[in-house]
């Protein structure tokens, strides 16, 4: 049985990745985060020695890294931490995958655009991060670029699943509120953790390498997404669309969100690697899914 080792195994997508590759009954799985968890190692993805070490004793196939500094605002006066995370933690696993033969495929995010473009980005289009985070994580994707020898890297973007995220938040508000405010001048594509595992599940076993674009088809703004939300689950709660402008005055962030960071999987499309379900079937089948 082939090993692999999933970092950030506790967050939406390595839970999502545990579960999808876990039913072909092919993998045998080595899951680690910053903090042990039911079947998951305590590892620290910023220490080179220590994953040196990991990846010697588990010799595994591949490594998927789903680990990541998340909190976008948190990072504008955190930026040191922040590259330790999303750059170096990415450097250091490259390094190790290259030393021991592994195959490593990394995450990464749509803040790595300015979001001016207007149309949706290809894996073509020249970068330019306006936040601390997509800064780093674009320094993560060239550092596994540099130095890994076999790679696949993804940028994916809105992501939810297992996890807090926005579709959870929007349905928890939505208990004690009749209306709520969601911008509608930001653009992108809501992608499910559970379609994005199964991209990884279909690019793993090849030696199509390179980077890709994984998000769910078709494009929608934060406010249309949150009446979705709603309406497949028979809520009442109405969205007052507005403004980022507007938004930013009640709530002030400290990261420029960008304003249209919409992508299209063009990569996958090329290669017939994988095609990603529309946003709303996504949504649909993780409504349908939720406890």
């Amino acid at each position: 049985m082939k090993k692999i080792i999933v970092t950030g195994a506790g967050g939406q997508l390595g839970r999502a990745v545990n579960r999808e590759l876990g039913q072909t009954g092919e993998y045998e799985f080595y899951n680690v985060d910053v903090m042990a968890g039911e079947n998951i190692k305590k590892a620290d993805i910023t220490d080179l020695e220590e994953m040196l070490r990991l990846v010697g004793e588990v010799k595994p196939c591949a490594i998927v890294n789903c680990a990541a500094y998340t909190a976008v605002d948190a990072q504008e006066a955190d930026e040191e931490n922040a590259f330790r995370i999303n750059a170096v933690g990415p450097r250091n696993l490259a390094i190790a995958a290259r030393e021991y033969g592994a195959r490593l495929l990394h995450i990464s995010t749509d803040y790595v655009f300015p979001g001016d473009s207007g149309r949706p980005y290809t894996e073509f289009d020249p970068v330019g991060p306006k936040s601390v985070y997509g800064k780093t994580k674009l320094a993560g994707e060239r550092f596994v670029e540099q130095f890994a020898d076999r790679f696949y890297i993804i940028r994916t973007a809105w992501l939810y699943g297992e996890g807090k995220n926005f579709v959870r938040t929007m349905l928890k508000l939505s208990e004690d509120h009749d209306e709520i405010s969601v911008v509608d001048d930001q653009f992108g594509n809501p992608t499910s953790a559970a379609e994005l595992a199964r991209a990884i599940r279909a690019l793993l076993p090849t030696e199509n390498y390179g980077l890709f674009h994984g998000t769910c088809e078709e494009i929608t703004n934060w406010a249309e997404f949150a009446g979705e939300i709603f309406s497949m689950t028979g809520k009442k709660t109405r969205v007052r669309p507005v403004s980022t402008g507007e938004y930013l005055n009640a709530h002030p962030q400290a990261a420029p969100r960008p304003a249209y960071s919409a992508l299209e999987n063009k990569m996958l499309k090329l290669t017939g690697s994988y095609t990603f379900a529309g946003w709303r079937d996504a949504l649909k089948e993780y409504i349908g899914k939720m406890s």
